[in-house]
């Protein structure tokens, strides 16, 4: 049995993670990505978004990253107005989520080792401090023998594994994935829709877009939808 990660530690109680209030977003004044989305996810809850090509999901995604601002509505992280907080303040927020890019963003030239330590070591930690956290976490996710080696010799289900565990090594309130399970077959899907399960029961709320609408509803976790840049279902 791999050795667990640490349980999620919020620094201060919100009843909800996320909160969306008539949110709009647009590229373009002629393209709305985004119209009036509402949403509330409550801390240590488990959804999927789903929805087709163009229907909104990574511009959500980048809102709650905070790599965009809505241009309508209000936008609260943990309780607080993330919408509209400075450009310093920012960071306070992005240290409380864990991000699982699509693409995985990994560093070719950084051992397994070095990917994942990397955001504790940005962070100001001292390597004899988070070596041990760093192999736990590695173990957990099944890769505690290649940690010497580089990202290109994994193949794309161990890459995939690499980029969770680099995005949940800090304990994250929020873990957020785009299309964790879009380049692995249905096997490897599962399992890690097994590890992200496992960081729910940890106290991490989880939202995980994806196109695999099968896979949402065997997870038995809470389905939203974007159709046109309006959402539905779940607790909205």
């Amino acid at each position: 049995m791999p050795v667990q990660p640490r349980r999620a530690t919020p620094s201060a109680p919100a009843t909800d993670t996320v909160r969306l209030s008539g949110v709009g977003f647009g590229y373009a004044a002629t393209h709305r990505a985004l119209r009036d989305v509402n949403l509330t996810l409550p801390s240590g809850s488990f959804h999927f978004l789903t929805g087709a090509s163009g229907a909104g999901k990574s511009t959500l995604l980048k809102l709650l990253t905070l790599q965009e601002r809505p241009d309508a509505g209000s936008l609260h992280l943990f309780g607080e107005d993330a919408g509209q907080a400075p450009r310093r303040d920012l960071p306070a927020f992005r240290r409380r989520i864990g991000v699982v890019f699509q693409d995985f963003r990994l560093l070719d030239h950084l051992s397994v080792f070095e990917n994942v330590a990397l955001p504790l070591r940005l962070a100001g930690g001292r390597a004899d401090n988070y070596a041990a956290d760093v192999g736990e976490m590695l173990d957990w996710v099944g890769l505690g023998d290649r940690m010497n080696d580089r990202p290109p010799s994994l193949s794309g289900g161990e890459q995939q594994r690499l980029a969770i565990a680099r995005a949940v090594v800090a304990g994250p309130e929020l873990i957020l994935a785009d299309e964790p399970t879009g380049s692995v077959d249905a096997k490897m899907g599962e399992r890690l829709l097994k590890l992200f399960q496992s960081l729910n029961r940890l106290g991490a709320t989880v939202l995980i877009a994806s196109h695999d609408e099968a896979l949402a509803l065997r997870s038995g976790a809470s389905v939203l939808r974007l159709e046109g840049g309006r959402l539905s279902g779940g607790p909205v």
